[in-house]
Protein backbone atom coordinates (compact mmCIF):
# COMPACT_ATOMS: atom_id res chain seq x y z
CA UNK A 1 0.00 0.00 0.00
CA UNK A 2 1.02 3.48 -0.94
CA UNK A 3 1.77 5.93 2.38
CA UNK A 4 -0.14 8.92 2.05
CA UNK A 5 0.31 11.58 4.62
CA UNK A 6 -2.31 14.28 4.82
CA UNK A 7 -0.83 17.19 6.84
CA UNK A 8 -3.12 20.04 8.19
CA UNK A 9 -0.68 23.00 9.23
CA UNK A 10 -2.51 25.19 11.82
CA UNK A 11 -0.43 27.59 13.67
CA UNK A 12 -1.58 29.49 17.00
CA UNK A 13 -0.64 32.71 16.27
CA UNK A 14 -3.04 34.43 13.39
CA UNK A 15 -3.30 37.98 13.88
CA UNK A 16 -6.30 38.85 11.18
CA UNK A 17 -8.74 36.20 13.26
CA UNK A 18 -7.26 35.44 16.71
CA UNK A 19 -7.16 31.49 17.28
CA UNK A 20 -8.87 31.21 13.55
CA UNK A 21 -7.91 27.38 13.54
CA UNK A 22 -10.04 26.46 16.44
CA UNK A 23 -12.67 29.19 16.16
CA UNK A 24 -16.34 27.91 14.99
CA UNK A 25 -17.21 27.56 11.61
CA UNK A 26 -20.38 26.84 10.84
CA UNK A 27 -20.64 25.25 14.35
CA UNK A 28 -17.33 23.18 14.13
CA UNK A 29 -13.79 24.04 14.80
CA UNK A 30 -12.09 25.33 11.30
CA UNK A 31 -10.02 22.95 11.71
CA UNK A 32 -12.39 20.14 11.86
CA UNK A 33 -13.51 20.78 7.99
CA UNK A 34 -9.91 19.99 6.87
CA UNK A 35 -9.26 16.87 9.69
CA UNK A 36 -12.88 15.98 8.22
CA UNK A 37 -11.61 15.73 4.32
CA UNK A 38 -9.21 13.61 5.46
CA UNK A 39 -11.11 10.91 7.07
CA UNK A 40 -13.42 10.88 4.24
CA UNK A 41 -10.36 9.84 1.77
CA UNK A 42 -10.24 6.22 0.99
CA UNK A 43 -6.54 6.40 -0.10
CA UNK A 44 -4.53 8.56 2.92
CA UNK A 45 -3.20 6.73 5.34
CA UNK A 46 -2.53 8.86 7.96
CA UNK A 47 -3.79 12.23 9.07
CA UNK A 48 -1.23 14.72 11.25
CA UNK A 49 -1.60 18.38 12.04
CA UNK A 50 1.15 20.17 12.55
CA UNK A 51 1.21 22.78 14.90
CA UNK A 52 2.70 25.06 17.70
CA UNK A 53 0.05 25.32 20.04
CA UNK A 54 -1.10 22.60 22.38
CA UNK A 55 -4.82 24.02 22.43
CA UNK A 56 -4.87 23.67 18.54
CA UNK A 57 -3.19 20.37 19.22
CA UNK A 58 -6.07 19.29 21.48
CA UNK A 59 -8.42 20.21 19.54
CA UNK A 60 -7.14 18.40 16.61
CA UNK A 61 -6.43 15.09 18.28
CA UNK A 62 -10.59 15.32 19.27
CA UNK A 63 -11.28 15.88 15.88
CA UNK A 64 -9.63 12.86 14.58
CA UNK A 65 -5.49 14.30 13.95
CA UNK A 66 -2.95 12.78 15.25
CA UNK A 67 -0.23 15.23 16.95
CA UNK A 68 2.85 13.45 17.44
CA UNK A 69 4.77 16.71 17.92
CA UNK A 70 4.64 20.24 18.29
CA UNK A 71 6.25 22.37 15.47
CA UNK A 72 9.11 24.72 16.72
CA UNK A 73 8.14 28.58 17.36
CA UNK A 74 9.92 29.35 14.97
CA UNK A 75 8.51 27.59 12.26
CA UNK A 76 5.10 29.17 12.93
CA UNK A 77 5.52 33.06 12.46
CA UNK A 78 3.50 35.22 10.03
CA UNK A 79 6.46 35.28 7.22
CA UNK A 80 6.60 31.41 7.81
CA UNK A 81 6.02 29.66 4.51
CA UNK A 82 5.04 25.98 3.95
CA UNK A 83 7.99 24.55 2.72
CA UNK A 84 10.08 24.04 6.01
CA UNK A 85 6.72 23.41 8.44
CA UNK A 86 6.54 20.56 5.68
CA UNK A 87 10.53 19.22 5.70
CA UNK A 88 10.29 19.77 9.99
CA UNK A 89 7.36 17.24 10.00
CA UNK A 90 8.65 14.57 7.40
CA UNK A 91 12.71 14.97 9.05
CA UNK A 92 10.40 14.47 12.48
CA UNK A 93 8.49 11.59 11.52
CA UNK A 94 11.25 9.75 9.83
CA UNK A 95 14.08 10.23 13.30
CA UNK A 96 11.53 9.50 15.48
CA UNK A 97 9.63 6.69 14.17
CA UNK A 98 11.02 5.60 10.86
CA UNK A 99 7.64 6.63 8.99
CA UNK A 100 8.69 7.79 5.13
CA UNK A 101 5.34 8.57 3.15
CA UNK A 102 5.38 8.82 -0.53
CA UNK A 103 3.01 11.70 -0.78
CA UNK A 104 1.92 13.96 1.63
CA UNK A 105 -1.19 15.77 0.93
CA UNK A 106 -1.61 19.50 2.32
CA UNK A 107 -4.99 20.38 3.47
CA UNK A 108 -5.15 24.39 4.78
CA UNK A 109 -7.47 24.88 7.65
CA UNK A 110 -8.49 28.25 5.84
CA UNK A 111 -9.95 26.59 2.59
CA UNK A 112 -12.63 24.64 4.48
CA UNK A 113 -15.06 23.89 1.86
CA UNK A 114 -14.15 21.03 0.03
CA UNK A 115 -16.59 18.43 -2.29
CA UNK A 116 -16.53 14.84 -1.53
CA UNK A 117 -13.98 13.05 -3.03
CA UNK A 118 -11.71 16.12 -3.53
CA UNK A 119 -8.50 14.26 -1.40
CA UNK A 120 -8.78 10.84 -3.07
CA UNK A 121 -9.22 12.86 -6.60
CA UNK A 122 -5.64 14.81 -6.28
CA UNK A 123 -3.98 11.60 -5.41
CA UNK A 124 -5.29 9.38 -8.10
CA UNK A 125 -4.17 12.30 -10.35
CA UNK A 126 -0.26 12.05 -8.92
CA UNK A 127 -0.61 8.22 -8.77
CA UNK A 128 -1.44 8.28 -12.76
CA UNK A 129 1.14 10.17 -13.78
CA UNK A 130 4.61 9.17 -13.01
CA UNK A 131 6.15 12.43 -14.37
CA UNK A 132 4.02 14.68 -12.10
CA UNK A 133 5.30 16.37 -8.92
CA UNK A 134 2.17 17.77 -7.37
CA UNK A 135 -0.98 18.04 -7.86
CA UNK A 136 -2.49 21.60 -7.42
CA UNK A 137 -6.79 22.84 -6.70
CA UNK A 138 -7.44 25.34 -9.43
CA UNK A 139 -10.57 27.11 -9.88
CA UNK A 140 -11.19 29.22 -13.40
CA UNK A 141 -9.67 32.65 -12.30
CA UNK A 142 -12.28 35.31 -11.64
CA UNK A 143 -10.46 38.04 -12.79
CA UNK A 144 -8.09 37.81 -16.19
CA UNK A 145 -4.33 39.03 -16.07
CA UNK A 146 -3.67 39.56 -19.67
CA UNK A 147 -6.04 42.45 -19.18
CA UNK A 148 -4.02 43.48 -15.97
CA UNK A 149 -0.92 45.96 -15.74
CA UNK A 150 2.03 46.52 -14.21
CA UNK A 151 1.95 50.00 -12.27
CA UNK A 152 5.43 51.91 -11.69
CA UNK A 153 3.69 55.26 -10.25
CA UNK A 154 1.44 57.30 -11.32
CA UNK A 155 3.34 59.19 -13.28
CA UNK A 156 4.75 56.88 -15.38
CA UNK A 157 3.21 54.86 -18.01
CA UNK A 158 1.42 51.20 -17.42
CA UNK A 159 3.19 48.25 -18.80
CA UNK A 160 1.36 45.29 -19.32
CA UNK A 161 1.47 42.67 -17.27
CA UNK A 162 1.61 39.60 -20.05
CA UNK A 163 1.84 39.04 -23.60
CA UNK A 164 0.45 36.62 -25.56
CA UNK A 165 1.66 34.81 -29.07
CA UNK A 166 -0.26 35.99 -31.84
CA UNK A 167 -2.53 38.39 -30.14
CA UNK A 168 -0.58 42.05 -30.48
CA UNK A 169 -2.97 43.89 -27.74
CA UNK A 170 -3.87 41.41 -25.38
CA UNK A 171 -5.66 43.70 -23.03
CA UNK A 172 -7.65 45.27 -25.88
CA UNK A 173 -9.07 41.58 -27.08
CA UNK A 174 -12.15 39.92 -26.09
CA UNK A 175 -12.05 37.56 -23.33
CA UNK A 176 -13.13 34.63 -25.46
CA UNK A 177 -10.04 35.01 -27.87
CA UNK A 178 -7.52 34.80 -24.40
CA UNK A 179 -6.09 31.59 -22.96
CA UNK A 180 -7.98 29.88 -20.68
CA UNK A 181 -6.66 31.11 -16.80
CA UNK A 182 -7.13 29.31 -13.22
CA UNK A 183 -6.35 30.53 -9.85
CA UNK A 184 -4.49 28.39 -7.25
CA UNK A 185 -6.78 27.58 -4.14
CA UNK A 186 -5.91 26.69 -0.76
CA UNK A 187 -7.89 23.69 -1.14
CA UNK A 188 -5.79 20.83 -1.60
CA UNK A 189 -2.06 19.95 -3.06
CA UNK A 190 -0.86 16.32 -3.45
CA UNK A 191 3.08 16.53 -3.17
CA UNK A 192 5.37 13.90 -3.91
CA UNK A 193 8.01 13.31 -0.90
CA UNK A 194 10.84 13.74 -3.29
CA UNK A 195 9.69 16.77 -4.60
CA UNK A 196 10.03 17.95 -1.22
CA UNK A 197 13.19 16.16 0.14
CA UNK A 198 15.15 16.29 -3.32
CA UNK A 199 13.93 19.53 -5.14
CA UNK A 200 13.58 21.64 -1.75
CA UNK A 201 9.91 22.51 -3.18
CA UNK A 202 6.04 21.88 -2.66
CA UNK A 203 5.54 21.76 -6.28
CA UNK A 204 8.44 20.74 -8.42
CA UNK A 205 8.48 22.09 -12.17
CA UNK A 206 5.83 19.35 -13.21
CA UNK A 207 2.48 20.64 -11.77
CA UNK A 208 -0.59 18.86 -12.28
CA UNK A 209 -4.35 20.27 -12.18
CA UNK A 210 -7.54 19.51 -9.78
CA UNK A 211 -9.76 21.67 -11.51
CA UNK A 212 -12.37 22.66 -8.42
CA UNK A 213 -15.89 23.94 -9.20
CA UNK A 214 -15.44 27.68 -8.26
CA UNK A 215 -18.56 27.52 -6.17
CA UNK A 216 -16.48 25.69 -3.71
CA UNK A 217 -13.35 28.51 -3.68
CA UNK A 218 -12.97 29.74 -0.05
CA UNK A 219 -10.00 31.45 1.12
CA UNK A 220 -10.64 32.91 4.83
CA UNK A 221 -8.52 35.57 5.94
CA UNK A 222 -11.02 38.24 7.90
CA UNK A 223 -14.31 37.82 10.06
CA UNK A 224 -16.16 38.89 6.95
CA UNK A 225 -15.19 36.00 4.87
CA UNK A 226 -15.85 33.91 7.97
CA UNK A 227 -19.63 34.89 7.94
CA UNK A 228 -20.00 34.98 4.01
CA UNK A 229 -18.41 31.56 3.47
CA UNK A 230 -21.01 29.88 7.14
CA UNK A 231 -23.92 30.93 5.03
CA UNK A 232 -22.58 29.06 1.83
CA UNK A 233 -22.66 26.26 4.29
CA UNK A 234 -26.13 27.02 5.76
CA UNK A 235 -27.24 27.45 1.91
CA UNK A 236 -27.24 23.97 1.38
CA UNK A 237 -23.82 23.26 -0.51
CA UNK A 238 -23.11 19.92 -0.60
CA UNK A 239 -19.35 19.63 1.39
CA UNK A 240 -17.65 17.49 3.32
CA UNK A 241 -18.82 18.31 7.15
CA UNK A 242 -17.16 17.04 10.04
CA UNK A 243 -20.88 16.34 11.28
CA UNK A 244 -24.15 15.07 9.19
CA UNK A 245 -25.41 16.22 5.99
CA UNK A 246 -27.42 19.23 6.31
CA UNK A 247 -30.71 19.34 4.66
CA UNK A 248 -32.23 21.59 2.68
CA UNK A 249 -35.43 23.70 3.24
CA UNK A 250 -38.52 21.37 2.59
CA UNK A 251 -40.50 21.87 -0.77
CA UNK A 252 -43.67 22.16 1.51
CA UNK A 253 -44.09 23.62 4.86
CA UNK A 254 -47.24 22.62 6.97
CA UNK A 255 -45.85 23.40 10.38
CA UNK A 256 -43.37 25.58 12.23
CA UNK A 257 -42.68 25.21 15.97
CA UNK A 258 -40.64 27.96 17.81
CA UNK A 259 -38.79 27.14 20.86
CA UNK A 260 -39.88 30.25 23.66
CA UNK A 261 -36.83 30.92 25.68
CA UNK A 262 -33.47 32.38 23.30
CA UNK A 263 -36.22 32.00 20.02
CA UNK A 264 -39.34 34.49 20.64
CA UNK A 265 -37.36 36.03 23.40
CA UNK A 266 -33.88 36.82 23.75
CA UNK A 267 -33.51 34.70 26.21
CA UNK A 268 -33.01 37.34 29.32
CA UNK A 269 -35.20 37.38 32.30
CA UNK A 270 -36.17 39.83 34.79
CA UNK A 271 -37.93 39.19 38.02
CA UNK A 272 -39.32 41.67 40.66
CA UNK A 273 -39.34 41.61 44.26
CA UNK A 274 -42.67 39.48 43.93
CA UNK A 275 -41.00 36.78 42.04
CA UNK A 276 -43.03 37.91 38.92
CA UNK A 277 -40.77 37.46 35.36
CA UNK A 278 -40.57 39.10 32.71
CA UNK A 279 -39.09 39.00 29.45
CA UNK A 280 -38.34 40.67 26.49
CA UNK A 281 -39.41 40.04 22.56
CA UNK A 282 -39.29 41.74 19.16
CA UNK A 283 -42.31 43.21 17.91
CA UNK A 284 -41.01 42.71 14.45
CA UNK A 285 -41.09 39.04 14.61
CA UNK A 286 -44.78 38.50 14.42
CA UNK A 287 -45.21 40.68 11.58
CA UNK A 288 -45.02 38.13 8.95
CA UNK A 289 -47.30 35.75 10.82
CA UNK A 290 -50.55 36.74 9.08
CA UNK A 291 -49.15 35.95 6.05
CA UNK A 292 -47.67 32.88 6.82
CA UNK A 293 -51.04 31.82 7.61
CA UNK A 294 -52.74 32.92 4.42
CA UNK A 295 -49.59 30.86 2.31
CA UNK A 296 -51.22 27.76 4.51
CA UNK A 297 -48.00 27.56 6.87
CA UNK A 298 -49.15 26.99 10.72
CA UNK A 299 -47.74 28.10 13.58
CA UNK A 300 -46.77 26.86 17.22
CA UNK A 301 -44.87 27.85 20.18
CA UNK A 302 -43.30 24.49 22.25
CA UNK A 303 -41.73 25.35 25.41
CA UNK A 304 -40.61 24.00 28.77
CA UNK A 305 -40.95 27.23 30.61
CA UNK A 306 -44.04 26.68 32.83
CA UNK A 307 -44.15 30.64 33.29
CA UNK A 308 -47.88 31.95 32.32
CA UNK A 309 -45.37 34.68 30.49
CA UNK A 310 -45.64 31.75 27.57
CA UNK A 311 -48.77 32.20 27.15
CA UNK A 312 -49.85 35.54 27.49
CA UNK A 313 -47.34 36.47 24.92
CA UNK A 314 -48.57 33.75 22.49
CA UNK A 315 -51.55 34.57 23.24
CA UNK A 316 -50.45 38.43 22.21
CA UNK A 317 -49.03 37.50 18.59
CA UNK A 318 -51.77 35.01 18.17
CA UNK A 319 -49.77 31.51 17.60
CA UNK A 320 -51.15 28.24 19.65
CA UNK A 321 -48.61 27.44 22.77
CA UNK A 322 -48.07 24.67 24.52
CA UNK A 323 -45.55 25.02 27.65
CA UNK A 324 -44.39 23.55 30.82
CA UNK A 325 -43.26 20.75 29.20
CA UNK A 326 -40.74 18.63 31.25
CA UNK A 327 -36.84 19.20 29.69
CA UNK A 328 -36.54 15.82 28.23
CA UNK A 329 -40.00 15.95 27.22
CA UNK A 330 -40.05 17.89 24.13
CA UNK A 331 -39.53 15.33 21.40
CA UNK A 332 -42.39 13.42 23.05
CA UNK A 333 -44.60 15.97 22.74
CA UNK A 334 -43.96 17.41 19.34
CA UNK A 335 -44.52 13.67 18.10
CA UNK A 336 -48.03 13.28 19.67
CA UNK A 337 -48.52 17.49 18.44
CA UNK A 338 -47.63 16.05 14.91
CA UNK A 339 -49.90 13.08 15.12
CA UNK A 340 -52.87 15.15 16.40
CA UNK A 341 -52.88 17.48 13.45
CA UNK A 342 -52.46 14.92 10.83
CA UNK A 343 -49.16 17.17 9.96
CA UNK A 344 -46.28 14.65 8.14
CA UNK A 345 -42.28 15.41 10.13
CA UNK A 346 -40.67 15.92 6.65
CA UNK A 347 -42.82 18.74 6.56
CA UNK A 348 -42.25 20.49 9.71
CA UNK A 349 -40.29 23.44 10.68
CA UNK A 350 -38.51 23.59 14.16
CA UNK A 351 -36.69 26.30 15.80
CA UNK A 352 -34.55 26.32 18.69
CA UNK A 353 -31.39 27.68 20.80
CA UNK A 354 -30.19 25.55 23.40
CA UNK A 355 -29.89 21.14 24.17
CA UNK A 356 -33.24 20.50 24.95
CA UNK A 357 -34.33 21.45 21.78
CA UNK A 358 -32.18 18.40 20.25
CA UNK A 359 -34.85 15.59 20.28
CA UNK A 360 -37.17 18.14 17.99
CA UNK A 361 -34.24 18.66 15.68
CA UNK A 362 -34.22 14.63 14.92
CA UNK A 363 -38.17 14.82 14.50
CA UNK A 364 -38.15 17.74 12.08
CA UNK A 365 -37.74 17.84 8.22
CA UNK A 366 -36.22 20.95 9.07
CA UNK A 367 -33.83 21.81 11.58
CA UNK A 368 -33.39 25.78 12.22
CA UNK A 369 -31.01 27.41 14.72
CA UNK A 370 -30.87 31.11 16.24
CA UNK A 371 -27.66 33.13 15.95
CA UNK A 372 -26.50 32.76 19.24
CA UNK A 373 -27.97 29.41 19.77
CA UNK A 374 -25.49 26.95 21.81
CA UNK A 375 -22.55 24.89 19.94
CA UNK A 376 -24.48 21.70 19.90
CA UNK A 377 -27.49 23.02 17.91
CA UNK A 378 -25.35 24.97 15.59
CA UNK A 379 -23.83 21.93 14.91
CA UNK A 380 -27.08 20.10 14.63
CA UNK A 381 -29.38 22.23 12.61
CA UNK A 382 -29.41 22.17 9.07
CA UNK A 383 -29.58 26.23 9.01
CA UNK A 384 -28.71 28.77 11.26
CA UNK A 385 -30.07 32.31 11.10
CA UNK A 386 -27.93 35.59 11.05
CA UNK A 387 -29.92 36.91 13.57
CA UNK A 388 -29.97 36.13 17.53
CA UNK A 389 -33.24 34.85 18.97
CA UNK A 390 -35.81 37.87 20.62
CA UNK A 391 -34.16 40.02 17.95
CA UNK A 392 -35.28 39.82 14.57
CA UNK A 393 -34.34 35.48 14.35
CA UNK A 394 -38.08 34.89 14.19
CA UNK A 395 -39.00 37.04 11.27
CA UNK A 396 -36.01 36.22 9.59
CA UNK A 397 -37.20 32.61 9.47
CA UNK A 398 -40.79 33.73 7.81
CA UNK A 399 -39.09 35.89 5.45
CA UNK A 400 -37.18 32.68 4.23
CA UNK A 401 -40.03 30.62 4.22
CA UNK A 402 -42.29 33.13 2.24
CA UNK A 403 -39.55 33.60 -0.59
CA UNK A 404 -39.08 29.72 -0.62
CA UNK A 405 -42.83 29.47 -1.23
CA UNK A 406 -43.30 32.06 -3.86
CA UNK A 407 -40.29 31.14 -6.04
Amino acid sequence: MTEILALIPARGGSKGIPRKNIRSFAGYPLIAWSIAAAKQSSLATRIIASTDDEEIASVAREWGAEVPFLRPSELAQDNTTDLPVFEHALKWLEENEGYKPEIVVQLRPTSPLRPKGMVDDAIRILLEHADADCVRGVVPAGQNPFKMWRFNGADKPLKPLLEVNGIPEPYNAPRQILPPVYWQTGHIDAIRIATITRKKSLTGDVIYPLVIDPKYTVDIDNLQDWAKYEAVVYGGLDVVSPGRSRRPMPQKIELVVFDFDGVITDNRVWTDQDGRESVAASRSDSMKFKEMRERGVELLILSSEPNPVVEARAKKIGVEAIHGIGMQDKGRVMREVLGQKKVRAENVVYVGNDLNDLPCFEIAGWAVAVADAVPEVLRAADFVLTKPGGRGAVRELCELILKNNSA
